[in-house]
């Protein structure tokens, strides 16, 4: 896999490859590429050891880094995966969340390297598209939720 002219690059302490792997079966467009392991001693490992893994999530090109344990994850990044139904939500919050990762509030969880991911129903970005009292409603139901419940929103739409 060719690296991309704009490639997400995501710190890990020492498990880029385990992680990339995950993402690779959870998700479809998603793979794992090249594994590169360091030519000499680091900071934080030593040669031989896997430095970077080149991976896509769901078309997204990415490069895992095995940078040490100084750098840790946090909201203000995630991945948005937007989904058709209840099933497909359910699908990828059970397997981040089943994972030793976390759930969070309003469709959002971490997975168990702190990467935070956004389980997006379409039916809810749809919703606040929408605007006016159909966006209120639907927003205000998904202030009470964890994993998005997808008949909720689409009763919310409703009124």
């Amino acid at each position: 896999m060719a690296i991309a002219k704009n490639t997400i690059c995501l710190w890990y302490d020492k498990d880029a490859e385990a992680a990339a792997r995950f993402y690779a079966e959870t998700f479809p467009d998603s793979s794992v590429g090249a594994v590169h392991r360091a030519p000499t001693h680091y900071p934080s490992g030593k040669a031989g050891d896997v430095l970077t893994v080149e991976f896509t999530v769901a078309g997204i090109p990415c490069l895992g880094l095995n940078g040490g344990p100084a750098v840790t994850h946090n909201i203000a990044f995630s991945f948005q995966i937007a989904t058709d139904d209840q099933e497909e939500t359910d699908r990828y919050w059970n397997a981040i969340v089943g994972n030793c990762g976390q759930a969070n509030a309003c469709g959002w969880c971490q997975d168990r390297w702190g990467v935070s991911w956004q389980i997006t129903p379409r039916v809810l970005t749809e919703a606040i598209a929408a605007g006016g009292e159909e966006a209120k409603r639907a927003f205000t139901a998904m202030m009470d939720m964890t994993k998005i419940d997808v008949a909720a929103i689409e009763a919310a739409r409703r009124g």
